[in-house]
């Protein structure tokens, strides 16, 4: 068996999430500083890439998302033995991290063993008491309102070791169907809240699953064991089985390992981990054809399923539109004939824009939405004036306009179930 950890560990995840990959905890030291854990949920100790579920997961290499439904890869039944439910002591990956009262870091650990799991914590109870206003303000009182404080602490120290700023407040939307229901098109009601990203608790989780992926993936590859890596130069992210930078990271080597619910890249490196810990040989040799086809397969699939998540993300915008009864909205120039509506993640193509002398990129538009096409995925609006002088857009934008641009059906919204670590 499995050793029992002495941590209290939480998790911080969103209303809908089933799939509980991580988890924190915070354990004073004696001589000062903390020992922080970073637990991953551990479906790697119970079946291996050979066996039926391990089949299963290497089909389907990922968790599907969409507005108000999701097609998860492994069997529910098989996520609910593994997921970091509260009040169970489950088996788990952890990282240990040995951290001074200065926030140095002092040496790490990783460990197989078993965790419990004391609370699932989520963003709409904790976001509304634990924000950058609380934060200043003097926080009140709330269940690992000090673990909290200090993780965040930490994350910001280790967000600017890696010489990023966190002024990456782009807009995020999130989807919630109420498929009781009547809406436009049959059943499903939709509502889409905007949600700001990069808030202290996005930080703290962020900065703690990229330590566990770069200590990880460092591990792996200092071990001379087969991963997959997330890559970025010269701007593009790629899959590779060869440690190298991520330069948007600021990290020199990064391996996903912290969704193996949800993702195989995780995984697999989950299974390489487990076989490094134990000593024993890994599941995926060195160059072997089964590591390249599994990176292959899942680089070309995770990418599809985003597209789709777009797709059905663009639907239930256009949806709304109908839904709500808009005829009126403001949008956003991106470039010339395509806008950005204000409020909702919506790219519309507007052959009717002005050109781009009289409404620069940044500049914010009026317009009347004239047709929807729910089937093609596309709404036709025409300009009506510009109300306000160009801002600044976030910097996500040159992304969209190429996606939107290159596939005119389907514009680009946030990274496929990024309510994580993305990269």
């Amino acid at each position: 068996g499995l050793p029992l950890a002495e941590v209290r560990a939480f998790s911080i995840d969103d209303a809908a999430t089933t799939e509980i990959d991580d988890a924190l905890s915070v354990t004073p030291r004696a001589d000062g500083g903390w020992l922080i854990g970073i637990h991953i949920a551990a479906p790697g100790l119970g079946f291996g890439p050979a066996s039926g579920l391990g089949q299963i997961a290497r089909q389907r290499l990922s968790t599907v998302y969409m507005p108000g439904n999701k097609i998860t890869m492994l069997p529910e039944s098989v996520v609910d033995q593994f997921t970091l439910a509260a009040g169970r002591t489950l088996p788990a990956l952890s990282l240990y991290l040995d951290v001074a009262s200065d926030f140095r870091l002092r040496g790490q650990e990783s460990r197989l063993e078993c965790v419990p799991i004391v609370a699932n914590l989520r963003h709409h109870d904790i976001e509304p008491v634990f924000n950058e206003a609380t934060l200043a303000a003097g926080l009140p009182e709330f269940p690992f309102r000090d673990e909290l404080k200090l993780l965040w602490e930490f994350a910001t120290v280790l967000q600017a070791g890696r010489g990023k700023s966190d002024n990456v407040s782009r807009k995020e939307y999130s989807f919630s169907i109420d498929w009781e229901a009547a809406g436009i098109d049959g059943p499903g009601r939709a509502c889409i809240v905007e949600r700001p990203r990069g808030s202290p608790l996005d930080t703290l989780v962020a900065e703690l699953m990229i330590v566990a992926n770069a200590t990880w993936g460092g591990m792996l590859r200092d071990a001379g064991i087969p991963a997959l890596y997330r890559v970025q130069s010269a701007g593009k992210v790629r899959m590779s089985t060869v440690a190298a930078a991520h330069e948007g990271l600021g990290v020199d080597c990064y391996a996903w390992s912290t969704s193996p619910l949800r993702r195989y890249c995780d995984l697999l490196n989950q299974w390489q981990l487990i076989a490094l810990l134990r000593g024993e040989p890994p599941s995926f040799a060195k160059k072997s054809s089964e590591l390249f086809a599994a990176l292959r397969d899942f680089e070309l699939t995770y990418a599809s399923y985003a597209e789709f998540q777009r797709a059905m993300e663009r639907y239930w915008c256009l949806n709304w539109l109908l839904q709500e009864r808009i005829d009126i909205f403001e949008a956003h120039v991106l470039k010339e004939s395509l806008v950005r509506a204000a409020d909702l993640p919506l790219v519309l193509r507007l052959p009717s824009l002005p050109d781009l002398a009289q409404t620069p990129r940044g500049a914010r538009v009026r317009l009347a939405l004239e047709a929807v096409d729910l089937l093609a995925l596309d709404a036709r609006g025409r300009f009506l004036e510009r109300v306000a002088a160009a801002e600044t857009i976030e910097a996500l934008d040159e992304e969209d306009v190429e996606i939107a641009v290159a596939t005119p059906s389907v514009a680009p919204l946030a990274e496929p179930g990024a309510n994580h670590a993305a990269g």
